[in-house]
């Protein structure tokens, strides 16, 4: 093999471009992470069974999708927490190389065949399917600086104005906000409750009947007579949208013309959706959101997508808001990288040096260092194509694999000399 290139320099020369071209073009498209993925493909199922108490949402909810987990493809085990809020979280390791979007699907599909068997209020909520990751590339806040916003007024409008135009930045593979938006909150007074003969079923279903979103139709649609001309929708105002018009729905009626409304046992008011978050950054008041890396995304790359569509989304910010970064992993995947590619190019300026004063040949000298950057760009494109990432590790070795190369060319020269 040597003999034929050296019979045959123009092709060798074709060879090292084409390598050197393949490199180039792999490059862009690699990934850049601190350390490579080694953990297993998990997949995380999220259910909300509102009301229940850890033990009820273990046995109706998580052991019933437990169950079902049985069987699937690659899954090496399964995992579950349910705690006093209602809340359960499930999840399924696969077996190292699933492919985690296949094993979503199956995930999915089995999660769909036991939805009927689950408590109404559960599949109302909805069950959420995603491919859960380790940790989390940066959490970010937006903070009131004079204290006139409130914590769920923040994260109200982290999830209006913010969240969407984050989640579109390549990249992000998770969007999770530690603080809960607005919502209307019916506190019921359960001493009222019983005062008036009355259930909690009965008040749910007094709301859910009075709150809906009426299609009324089309007045003067087709078929209509040829001399109407007149076609008009009927807008129906069925959706209940401020605190008063909670307050006086109607539970019960009498024949007297009086009647029950919720406003009579209970406290409306607009609060939180939920109250199991709280996040303060330097004493002030603040709402936190985190995000997650998607598979195979370039962390460097995100970071920065991320950080540049926040300093776009400051300009719309209303006054006395501000966003902080308190936590990015960006900076120390960079530095890593960076170290590791300067004792890269010191290693080869040192065998450039070191050839240049033994040998006395310029020629001898560019030998070798044309050699490492085909052979580091040949890697490359061999790591792109089995899907490495560039990270501490995969840099460390090729540091390694670069003193293995230049010491054989050292050799080769000095015995060809």
């Amino acid at each position: 093999m040597p003999q034929f290139f050296i019979d045959r320099p123009i092709f060798a020369w074709v060879v090292a471009l084409g390598i050197t071209l393949l490199g180039l073009l792999s490059l862009p498209s690699m990934p850049v992470s601190q350390y490579p993925e080694v953990a297993p493909p998990t997949i995380s199922i999220s259910a909300t069974y509102p009301g229940a108490s850890a033990e009820d949402v273990s046995s109706s909810v998580a052991s019933v999708i437990e169950n079902e987990l049985n069987g699937a493809k690659g899954l090496l085990y399964y995992e579950s927490v349910s705690d006093s809020y209602g809340q359960s979280a499930i999840t399924a390791t696969f077996a190292p190389g699933t492919d985690p979007d296949l094993a979503q699907v199956d995930v999915q599909n089995r999660v769909s065949n036991i939805t009927a068997t689950l408590p109404a209020a559960v599949v109302q909520q909805g069950l959420k399917v995603e491919q859960s990751n380790t940790g989390f590339l940066l959490v970010a806040t937006l903070s009131s600086d004079d204290g006139s916003l409130s914590q769920t007024e923040l994260a109200d409008y982290i999830k209006r104005n913010v969240q969407n135009a984050i989640s579109r930045v390549p990249g992000v593979g998770k969007f999770q906000l530690f603080a809960a938006g607005r919502a209307m909150r019916i506190w019921v007074d359960p001493e009222k409750l019983v005062s008036f003969n009355l259930s909690m079923a009965e008040v749910s279903a007094a709301i859910s009947q009075q709150n809906v979103l009426v299609s009324a139709g089309i007045l003067g649609s087709p078929p209509n007579p040829a001399d109407q001309r007149v076609t008009a929708p009927i807008v129906v105002n069925g959706q209940l949208r401020s605190v008063e018009e909670f307050e006086n729905v109607i539970l019960r009626s009498f024949a007297d013309g009086s009647s029950v409304r919720v406003k009579d046992i209970a406290r409306v008011e607009i609060g939180a959706d939920n109250y199991q978050f709280g996040a303060r950054l330097n004493g002030k008041t603040t709402a936190a959101f985190a995000i997650s890396l998607s598979p195979d995304a370039n962390a460097l790359s995100t970071a920065k997508g991320i950080k540049e569509k926040l300093e776009e989304l400051k300009e719309f910010f209303p006054e006395g808001i501000s966003y902080d970064i308190p936590y990015d992993t960006s900076p120390y995947i960079e530095t890593s990288i960076e170290q590791v590619v300067m004792t890269l190019l010191e290693a080869m300026l040192l065998v450039f040096i070191v050839m240049f004063v033994f040998l006395q040949n310029i020629r001898y000298t560019l030998i070798p260092a044309l050699v490492v950057p085909v052979a580091i760009l040949g890697a490359l494109s061999v790591m792109n194509l089995f899907g490495f990432s560039i990270n501490v590790l995969t840099m460390f070795a090729m540091v390694l694999a670069i003193g293995i190369l230049v010491d054989d060319a050292i050799v080769v020269v000095e015995n060809v000399e």
